[in-house]
């Protein structure tokens, strides 16, 4: 699991609003900004569609406080496109189909329910600072506000 001193490990994965495909996002190329990566099990799923929709409501004031906020799930970019439309979501949210950079970050755990046991996202979120540090984490995020939290840790970074 990646912590708070390391440095944020870069990547570059497809993203969202590119329908013929090879729009991209890459973590370096956003620095000196500060950066939110939000980890998240799947697309359109309760808990994902309500941390999606409140990153989404704050995007005016993580920018205002140098941030982008960047969404990671293995959900692929036409899957991203159909959850951005549906809820009116202008977030950029990444498809990291093959999993590497959610293996970089250490979200992709091994988890249990109803006694059995799978591989998946741990929902966590990581703020990276602007000389591309990790500043803060947030492991096993309670969706309900968190949004107000890390955007609190950003304005105060």
């Amino acid at each position: 699991m990646i912590s708070a001193g390391q440095t944020a490990p870069d990547f570059t994965l497809p993203r969202d609003g590119d329908a013929e495909g090879g729009a991209t996002i890459t973590l370096s190329a956003l620095r000196p900004g500060k950066v939110v990566l939000y980890f998240y099990p799947k697309d359109d799923t309760p808990g994902c569609t309500l941390e999606a929709q409140d990153f989404n409501a704050r995007l005016s004031d993580f920018a205002a406080a140098g941030a982008t906020v960047i969404g990671i799930s293995k959900d692929s970019v036409k899957s991203h496109d159909t959850f951005c439309k549906k809820y009116g979501l202008g977030i950029v949210l990444a498809s990291d189909e093959t999993g590497h950079t959610c293996e970089d970050y250490g979200v992709w755990l091994e988890k249990s329910m109803y006694g059995k046991t799978y591989m998946g996202i741990e929902r966590t979120t990581v703020l990276i600072d602007a000389a591309g540090q990790v500043a803060r984490v947030w492991n096993k995020v309670k969706v309900k506000g968190h949004a107000d939290e890390v955007l609190a840790a950003v304005q105060a970074l």
